[in-house]
């Protein structure tokens, strides 16, 4: 009896993490079992993991692209503010050059003065709003900054040539508010020769 309870208590004292043999070969232990698990949800969390970081870098440049466009709008919706402001004040800097261009008379030299004075401010403040006048005279003429609206015969100048500005003409930012009002210049041996 005293065999047999050392041979139970043998039994009892194994430990409990000890597999038994079975003899079949195909049957996978615990610890591998989990450890296939655990490496299949690491590749699940890393996929996710790397979607997760596309999608943040997709959703930066979106935002970054958003705000580009929101700057740029801004920028043009400013820009067609000043613009319109400028296409009003165009005829008042009409009225100056007239007034600059009337009086020659002396006694006028005083108001005159007051006048290019005003008219300077003026021109300084839509220029630094990015107002340019085109100059126009004694260029070839173009159709995209000129309006002709009288040609002259002379054989003085090239062809196609400006000889006056009748109204100033006026760019604002790179676009054409106002082509110049010209006076063109045609020359009469080159319309003879485009006849024959």
């Amino acid at each position: 009896m005293a065999k047999q309870h050392n041979q139970d208590s043998r039994d009892e004292a194994a430990p409990d993490n000890v597999v038994p043999i079975s003899g079949r070969e195909d049957e996978n232990p615990p610890i591998a079992r989990d450890a296939a698990a655990l490496s299949e949800q690491v590749a699940k969390l890393l996929a996710e993991k790397r979607e997760l970081t596309e999608t943040l870098v997709r959703r930066q440049a979106d935002f970054e692209n958003y705000r580009k466009r929101i700057e740029r709008e801004r920028q043009t919706e400013h820009h067609r503010g000043i613009e319109a402001l400028i296409e009003l004040l165009l005829p008042v800097l009409d009225g100056f050059e007239r007034a600059l261009a009337a009086h020659g008379d002396p006694g006028y030299e005083n108001y005159r003065k007051g006048f290019e004075l005003i008219y300077r401010q003026l021109e300084n403040i839509l220029s630094k709003k990015g107002l340019e006048q085109i100059d126009a005279e004694g260029k070839p003429f173009d159709p995209h900054l000129h309006h002709a609206v009288e040609r002259i015969e002379s054989s003085d100048y090239p062809d196609g040539t400006v000889v006056g500005v009748m109204q100033t003409g006026y760019i604002f930012h790179g676009k054409v508010l106002r082509p110049a009002m010209v006076r063109v210049t045609v020359n009469s041996r080159s319309e003879i020769a485009q006849a024959n």
